[in-house]
């Protein structure tokens, strides 16, 4: 991709707003509940499009449309999976946890939820909480940081290396600034441009193939296949595919949306906003791909992931593709600049501040927050320096370990009374290793373990809290009481 001035100057440009952003919320952050969770201030359509851009990344405008370029709309199973799995989150998650965190001390971050809830004085569930949140963050943020670099790389011919020091370097500022807000803020924005990128460039391929009906005839007569929601399709894969909505309960830097929406009273029409930016914007996403198959056939890319990049550079002039590759940017920016704040809340709220410096005032706490985005950032990096990782792949593993390690406790805790800090344990620790280990595995009996491997965390946790939590020591009165005074509140 040759580098034209009118590109570099817009997407340069788009970089320092970023940056402008994260010096006003630097002004608006004075407290660690500010850094974390911008004071639970965050208006319905900021918590939807934040909530939306932060879920979908790098994935939406790299990863799908390369799927789809690639195999064909059989790959929308994925956005099917994740569409109900978003619904179904804002329905019977958002609204519970917003009041529940609150009620709960004030809690701050997921580990610091589930220690007040379950009243457990040893400090245990929010360090194996706060560990595992660390350790799949990494590879999740990493993701990112491969399709950052990617851009970068394609965009102004820099080498790998380069590319992901600097694509990364630009991330980290803002987040290290501004903290919650302007993670908010920007995804605000970043989610917008992706929305109007994703209805634009397909719209405008298919126009120069001559509509949209001819774009598929055409496709239908190259590999008709591809048209084929069905192609390939086994109980297995269709299930693995449907089971991505399952992560969305276990997701910290979503959850955390929730978390800081102004009022319990603003999530119906929050998650009204939300799920139509997601339907559509998933809806482009299959159609960059589509069109990105026929438009590409006499020259196939060498990186399907890059079917976006191509088609804005080559059907746009270089002022609108240079805001189209903003969008690829602001896809990317938006989930990791929001990982790393899960990241640095847990290192600063659930470690440092917990076994470290129960008094440290608020300032010292959000510096050891910024250097806490620094550290992980650093640590992702190195597990992106291999060019050849995949988007998707990184993507799919760290939103296995989620789902299956938080998903079934945070569910449970919002409508079980009767869970136990032990039964929580269980869950956490057995949803993770159950996705690190059946990850390992390869085909089995009827090709079973080729399953997404959150299926079976996702089953394992849940049975594990539940079985647990009966066998041991009901909890106390006062947990009780509190699980009652939460269902009041709604």
């Amino acid at each position: 991709m040759t580098i034209e001035l009118p590109i570099l100057i817009t997407f340069v440009g788009y970089l320092v707003l970023t940056m402008l952003i994260g010096v006003v919320a630097y002004k608006a952050t004075s407290s660690l509940s500010d850094y974390i969770l911008g004071g639970r201030r965050l208006g319905p359509g900021v918590a939807a499009l934040s909530v939306g851009a932060s879920d979908m990344s790098g994935w939406l405008l790299l990863g799908l449309p390369g799927a789809v370029y690639l195999s064909g709309v059989n790959q929308a199973w994925i956005g099917i999976g994740l569409v109900i799995g978003a619904w179904l989150n804002w329905l019977f998650v958002a609204k519970r946890l917003r009041v529940y965190t609150e009620q709960a001390n004030d809690s701050l971050t997921l580990p610091d939820f589930l220690e007040n809830r379950l009243a457990d004085h040893s400090g245990l569930i929010r360090v194996i909480s706060a560990v595992t949140i660390l350790v799949f963050f990494v590879f999740y943020t990493a993701s990112g940081l491969v399709g950052g670099a990617i851009l970068f790389e394609k965009v102004f011919g820099l080498p790998y290396i380069t590319a992901l020091l600097l694509g990364g370097g630009v991330i980290v500022a803002y987040t290290f600034v501004g903290g919650f807000l302007a993670v908010s803020w920007t995804d605000f924005f970043q989610g917008i441009l992706m929305l109007l990128a994703l209805i634009a460039l397909p719209w405008a391929v298919m126009n120069e193939l001559g509509g949209i009906d001819q774009t598929l005839t055409t496709l239908d007569g190259m590999d008709a296949a591809k048209l084929d929601v069905f192609h390939d399709f086994s109980l297995l894969s269709g299930l693995s595919l449907l089971a991505w909505g399952l992560g969305y309960f276990g997701q910290p830097h979503i959850l955390a949306r929730f978390m800081a929406i102004d009022s319990p009273k603003s999530v119906p029409l929050s998650r009204r906003i939300a799920m139509s930016w997601m339907v559509l914007s998933l809806i482009g996403s299959v159609g960059v791909g589509l069109a990105g198959a026929v438009y590409f056939v006499d020259a196939p890319l060498d990186n399907p992931e890059t079917v976006f990049l191509g088609l804005a550079n080559a059907v746009f002039n270089p002022w609108v593709a240079g805001l189209l590759i903003a969008a690829i940017m602001s896809a990317i920016m938006s989930t990791i600049d929001s990982q790393l704040l899960v990241c640095s809340s847990a290192i600063t709220e659930d470690f440092y501040k917990r076994w470290f410096r129960p008094t440290a005032h608020d300032n010292e706490l959000v510096w050891v927050g910024r250097f806490a985005v620094l550290a992980v950032a650093v640590c992702s990096m190195l597990i992106a320096l291999n060019p050849e990782s995949s988007v998707l792949e990184l993507v799919s593993y760290a939103w296995a370990g989620f789902g299956a390690a938080f998903g079934p406790v945070i569910i449970i805790s919002l409508y079980w009374s009767r869970l136990t800090r032990n039964g929580a344990l269980a869950g956490i620790v057995l949803g993770a290793l159950t996705v690190i280990g059946w990850k390992q595995l390869e085909g089995g009996p009827f090709g079973l373990f080729d399953l997404y491997e959150i299926v079976p965390g996702f089953i394992i946790s849940t049975l594990a809290c539940i079985f647990i939590s009966r066998q041991g020591t009901p909890p106390s009165k006062t947990v009780v009481l509190g699980f009652r005074r939460m269902e009041s509140e709604l």
